[in-house]
């Protein structure tokens, strides 16, 4: 900036720490094995706290969860699980069934008071209504498995299950559509596979 007139002054922000990094990006994997250990709910209530803040079209928040425990509630998802997804699920101390709500516009008033109109136009468009609800959703639970690291738990996100099954047993209103399924707790042994390729910054990243 030349003379600095009417330039923005600029806020310096946090910067997480090497270990921070690790734990949600470098060195996180999914978990494919827990311990014996069982998750409190005020643990996996904290991680929703976190998650809740991050960024959704028109503040939409769709995503919806479904924690479910073991004994009768879980023995009901394990048939709708995949194999060899159905071992890891009934041993997992905690599930979490991710959903979204097919009536999140109903919300808007309450989300985005600015524009309470919105949700007319969310009525009115199935097609914009499921697209910003998939779009949304799908960025929710990407953030709900980062807050989930962040709070000290490992994942272990599944997309290996009859949905039409899930949401038969669980949401038989058609209320809420499950999109994923993730077991939740602490690393046990032989956690992880080993770590697959990523794509390097010049196969994914441009410059105009």
């Amino acid at each position: 900036m030349a003379d600095g007139i009417g330039a923005a002054s600029a806020t310096a922000l946090p910067v997480l720490d090497e270990a921070g990094r690790a734990a949600l990006f470098t060195q996180a994997r999914t978990v494919n094995g827990f311990a014996d250990v069982a998750v409190p709910d005020d643990k996996l209530l904290e991680a929703w706290e976190l998650a809740r803040w991050a960024p959704t079209s028109v503040n939409t928040q769709p995503l919806r969860i479904l924690f479910v425990r073991k004994g009768e509630a879980r023995e009901r998802l394990i048939p709708h699980m995949f194999e060899p997804n159905k071992a890891k699920t009934a041993d997992a101390p905690a599930v979490a069934v991710l959903a979204i709500d097919k009536r999140f516009h109903d919300q808007i008033p309450v989300v985005f008071p600015i524009r309470p109109e919105m949700a007319e136009l969310f009525e009115a468009n199935d097609e914009l209504r499921s697209s910003t609800g998939i779009f949304s959703g799908a960025l929710q639970a990407a953030y709900f498995i980062m807050a989930l690291r962040a709070v000290g738990l490992a994942a272990g996100p599944m997309g290996g299950f009859d949905p039409v099954g899930i949401d038969h047993e669980y949401f038989p209103d058609g209320k809420w559509n499950s999109v994923l399924v993730v077991n939740i707790g602490l690393p046990g042994d032989n956690a992880w596979s080993d770590r697959l390729p990523r794509l390097s910054p010049a196969e994914v990243i441009r410059w105009v």
